[in-house]
Parts: structure tokens; C-alpha cells; sequence
């Protein structure tokens, strides 16, 4: 099967046959919007630029590098379908382009796609040459640059970078591949894991003819051994089906401890192949993994494996010098986390962003607990939810077998929902958000509004810049924690209340040191000394707690304007990172 390490778009369904759209395309800007008249779909125009996909043409790693309003865009390349290929049907994966997307071959419209951060894909094969002709592939973009009812996140509405908002992203900003299937074949497989019986849950989606001929095999490897190699006779398209993993161990002595979890200090991965089988011929086959972990609420604690645990979480907004959203490379991706374990953090909250699944992958391999959270429109209407919330399901479904993901976060300080501390309209959103994403997935918390003004979270998520001296005082009963008001927002909206779910502090310190380039933060230190003792006396204060039970420290790096970062923008430390790691292992 394919290597993961080659960098594979999808990591947790793998096949072999691909190949990479990614590098140099032709490219033109429409401001006048006459693509469409002119047909440049059929005959793209001679007047044209190159870009480098996937970055965005507002990063300059796309060759480009203009921050101004361009809201449309087209795209042209050729490709040629590998020899190989014939005869199997041909899918062209889109990772995420921002915000809707018209894709055309060979002067076809194949697709249409709204939404800026979840994948989507079509069957091209009644439409191209085989052998080594030449297809041409065409998308128009269009992205609305001032249309603040579109979850845009961090992407700002106007031209310059200000405050806590940054450089736009338009266009394809995510891997564009393709591949080759067999008529029949795995459309989709997702994994529940099941510490308390042993089990893991395989569901797949299967496409194509099914039936008393239709085979799946299952082979479940760890740690290089085979432990589990099960055929199953596909009946319908859909298949669901539990296997038991606890008594595939021979070495019996630490089946209930760290020797096949999955957790930030041990983080195990059971590897899969899968083959479908028809009429005795291989019609696909497929690598993935899993991780056996459990997320639960117990009793108002926060608990990782059936055991209570104390997350230590960084903020991390995604953002690169040169390339916005999209990261320079995989290993860029892998750095990050790596830095962010390297100071004593065993996780992040992806600030409105979602991120790549190469991240994710990155995070399951090396034990990285993830916040997953929707990017936000940032006023509300008709159709702000809407957009919002069928991309938020989209993105629950991309990426829910991932272990390292813990929490939900469909929302976030109000965003897009400034009403909702006393608007009831505002309030039912909110609900219809966290019900939402709890319909879709039930094993994992989540929280209807991150930070201030909750409704129904299953955490007390809540944002706090204060000094150390004051949130030590707010934070040392339960009772003082619900009813301080930073930022002067109350923790509960209008008709809502605590509950008793794990209180975390999931903003904090945003402390500025300048390096090089001037910018703001929410408070500043002159020195790089003076930036470990800022941290130590936030930090501390939040350890000393009785009642917080994590945190989330703002943030990982500098992002453009924004110098709260423990790293450069070019993720280079600002202090003594062990310091910073010994700081957290208190």
C-alpha cells in the first residue's frame, strides 16, 4: 500500500494509485467578470499569470503575493491520465478551495462546490482521454472578500491585515489529486473505537454491486503484528461490524494500560488493510488506522482512558509566512507540533481554522490532543447558518477516526452570534450547533459557544486575559470561576447556567514580545527572560486551581500583526523553550 509518508491527501484512506495535481498552473484574475461570456472554460485567456498550487495568490509562496480584492478567479492546467489507469474510474479530489468552485474538464462542468475548508470530489472518467493526452482542467473561483455571513474565521474583510484578523485566503489552498477505483469500492470507512469492551467499530460505505460474492477482508496489524484477519460477505452498501482487539493480544499482562491506548504519552496506532473482493477478483484495496481511546465527562472531570487528565494546550492559528493557511511543506506541518510537545504542551486548539488532514495525521502519530473548530462568519443571517452549519457537519464527517481530535468547536466567543447573550433566535443557533455536531458524533465533548455567553456546552471553556494575580482570585472556587466576567462577558448566555462541566481556561496570556517586526499582543514584556516569567505567573496561577481542570495558552506562534506568540511568525523561540516545558510539568 502507499506510504503515508509520501504525503498522501487523505491519510486515513490510502490507496495506491494517485497522483498529485499540486505545482505550477495557469492563472488569471477576473475582476471584471467576463470568464464566464468569454467561455474561458473552453479557451483559457492568452493574457495570464502562473500560480503555484495549492497557496492562495495573496501568499507569496503562489508566486503572486497580492493581498488585494480579486473576488474571482480561474485556474487552468493540463494532465494526463497514467497508462496504468485504464479502464478504472478516474476521481478528482479537491482538498478545500475558498469559497465556491466551478470545475470544468475539457470544457465540461463536472462540479460545483460551496464552502472554503472541506474537501470535495467528482468521477471524470466520461469526460477525458486516456493515454498521454493532454485534459485540460479548469475552476473559477469566487470569494466574496467584504461577504462577512460566509465562515471565513481569521481571513479579514478588509484588504490590510489589522488586530486580530489576517490575510485573506481565496482559491485552492489544499491538495488537488487524482485517483484511480474500480467501479466497486470502498466509498468511505470510519472507526469508533471502544476501550470498555475491547472493540473497534469499522462502518463503511461501500459503492457499486454488492452481494453474496462481495467480500471484505480485514487485516489489523500493531506494532508490525498481525492480530486481527476477518472476512466479512457484503450484503448492502452500507456495512457496520465491531471487532474485538482486547483478545487478539497474546501478551495479555498491559492490555488495560498504556501498551495499546492511545494517548499523548503513548501514542499507539493500530494499522489496517482492507481489500474488497468480487467474484474473486480485488476490486479495492485500501491502508488506514486507528487509535483505541476514549473521551468522556465523569462526575464533572475531564477524563482521557477512564482516567482524569489535565490538558495542556497551546493556541495555534495555522497561519505560515509566505503560504497563510496552506503550510510550506508536510514537515512544516509535523514542526509544529513537535515545537509545541518540545515545550511540555500535549495539545492545541486549531483556532479557526480547519486544518489540513495531514496535521491530523501528524497528531494521531505523534500523541498531539487537537481542539477541532469551525471557521466563523462573523455577523449572523439566513444564510451565514446555513453555510455554516452544512460545512461544520462536512467537516465532523472528514474528520472524525482521527484519535487525536478530543473536543468540538462549532463555535467560538460570539462570533457571527454577537446577540446571544440575551436573543433567544441567536440562542437556538447556538443549540442547533452543539445538538448538531452531538448527532454526529457522540463520543466526543462539545461546546455551543467557546469561551463566554454558553448555552449547552458539555466544558466550561473560558477566555481570560487577566493578570496573574486576578485570575488566580477568580479561579479558586468553582463558584468564583462561573461568575467573574472577563472581557466584561458573562459565561452563560440569558436562561443558561453551570452544570457541572469541567471548567478549562481556553484563552489566556496572549503576552507580546517584539522580535523583529512591531505588532500588539494583550499584554508585553520587554525580554525574553521577562517573557518566561510572564508565562510562569499566568500559567502558575491556573495550576494552583482547585476547579481548572486545562487551559490553552495564546498562542503557538506570531501571526503577521499579532506578536503573542511563544515562537516567531518563522517559528523561531523567543525564549528558552525548556523553560516553558518546565513551567507546564509542575
Amino acid at each position: 500500500m502507499a506510504n503515508l509518508k509520501t504525503e498522501y491527501p487523505r491519510p486515513q484512506l490510502v490507496r495506491d494509485q494517485w497522483k498529485n495535481l499540486n505545482g505550477e498552473w495557469n492563472f488569471s484574475f477576473d475582476d471584471d467578470q467576463v470568464g464566464w461570456s468569454e467561455k474561458w472554460y473552453q479557451t483559457f485567456p492568452e493574457q495570464r499569470q502562473t500560480i503555484n498550487v495549492p497557496f492562495a495568490y495573496q501568499a507569496a509562496n503562489s508566486g503572486i503575493g497580492d493581498p488585494s480584492f480579486h473576488d474571482v478567479v480561474w485556474y487552468h492546467r493540463t494532465f494526463s491520465v497514467p497508462a496504468d489507469w485504464e479502464g478504472k474510474e478516474i476521481i478528482l479530489h479537491f482538498g478545500a478551495v475558498d469559497y465556491r468552485a466551478w470545475v470544468y474538464v475539457n470544457g465540461e462542468l463536472i462540479t460545483f462546490h460551496e464552502g472554503g475548508h472541506t474537501p470535495f470530489s467528482a468521477n471524470i472518467t466520461s469526460v477525458i482521454t486516456g493515454g498521454n493526452s493532454a485534459n485540460q482542467l479548469v475552476v473559477r473561483v469566487e470569494d466574496p472578500s467584504e461577504d462577512v455571513t460566509i465562515p471565513r474565521g481569521k481571513q479579514y474583510w478588509h484588504e490590510q491585515s489589522a488586530s486580530i484578523f489576517y490575510t485573506r485566503t481565496t482559491g485552492i489552498w489544499q491538495t488537488v489529486w487524482l485517483e484511480a477505483i474500480e467501479q466497486t469500492h470502498l466509498a468511505k470507512i470510519r472507526w469508533t473505537p471502544d476501550i470498555d469492551q475491547g472493540d473497534i467499530q469499522l462502518e463503511a460505505d461501500i459503492a457499486g454491486k454488492v452481494g453474496p460474492d462481495t467480500l471484505l477482508e480485514v487485516d489489523i496489524s500493531f506494532q508490525g503484528q498481525k492480530i486481527v484477519a476477518e472476512t466479512i460477505t457484503v450484503f448492502e452498501h452500507y456495512l457496520k461490524r465491531s471487532i474485538n482487539i482486547r483478545n487478539r493480544f497474546t501478551d495479555r499482562s498491559n492490555i488495560h494500560g498504556p501498551g495499546w491506548y492511545w494517548s499523548p504519552e503513548h501514542p499507539n496506532l493500530f494499522d489496517v488493510s482492507l481489500r474488497l473482493i468480487r467474484a474473486g477478483k480485488v476490486k479495492d484495496e485500501v491502508g488506514s488506522y486507528f487509535g483505541m481511546r476514549k473521551v468522556s465527562i465523569d462526575n464533572g472531570k475531564w477524563m482521557l482512558n477512564n482516567k482524569p487528565y489535565y490538558q495542556k494546550l497551546v493556541l495555534d492559528q495555522g497561519y505560515f509566512p509566505g503560504g497563510l493557511l496552506t503550510a510550506p511543506s508536510d514537515n512544516a506541518l509535523k514542526q509544529d507540533i513537535d515545537l509545541a510537545k518540545q515545550m511540555g504542551f500535549n495539545g492545541a486548539r486549531k483556532h479557526q481554522k480547519v486544518e489540513d488532514p495531514r496535521y491530523l495525521y501528524w497528531a494521531d502519530k505523534l500523541g498531539f490532543l487537537v481542539w477541532g473548530e469551525m471557521a466563523n462568519c462573523s455577523e449572523y443571517s439566513e444564510s451565514a447558518v446555513q453555510r455554516i452549519s452544512n460545512e461544520w457537519a462536512d467537516v465532523i464527517k472528514r474528520d472524525y477516526s482521527h484519535p487525536s481530535i478530543v473536543a468540538w468547536v462549532p463555535l467560538n466567543e460570539s462570533w457571527g452570534i454577537s446577540r446571544v447573550a440575551h436573543e433567544k433566535q441567536q440562542q437556538d443557533h447556538s443549540l442547533a450547533m452543539y445538538y448538531l455536531t452531538k448527532s454526529l458524533d457522540q463520543t466526543r465533548p462539545a461546546l455551543s459557544n467557546e469561551g463566554w455567553e454558553h448555552t449547552i456546552s458539555d466544558i466550561c471553556g473560558i477566555h481570560n486575559y487577566s493578570t496573574a494575580e486576578a485570575m488566580e482570585k477568580a479561579y479558586q472556587t468553582t463558584e468564583s470561576a462561573i461568575h467573574a466576567q472577563p472581557a466584561n462577558r458573562a459565561i452563560y448566555a440569558d436562561g443558561f447556567h453551570y452544570r457541572g462541566e469541567p471548567i478549562m481556561i481556553t484563552e489566556y496570556g496572549g503576552i507580546a514580545y517584539e522580535v523583529g517586526d512591531k505588532g500588539w499582543g494583550y499584554s508585553a514584556v520587554q525580554s525574553s527572560d521577562d517573557l518566561v516569567e510572564a508565562y510562569r505567573a499566568v500559567t502558575t496561577a491556573l495550576l494552583k486551581s482547585p476547579v481548572v481542570q486545562g487551559f490553552c495558552y495564546t498562542q503557538l506562534t506570531d501571526v503577521e500583526q499579532e506578536i503573542n506568540g511563544l515562537l516567531t511568525y518563522d517559528r523561531q523561540p523567543k525564549c528558552d523553550l525548556d523553560k516553558i516545558k518546565q513551567i507546564n510539568n509542575l
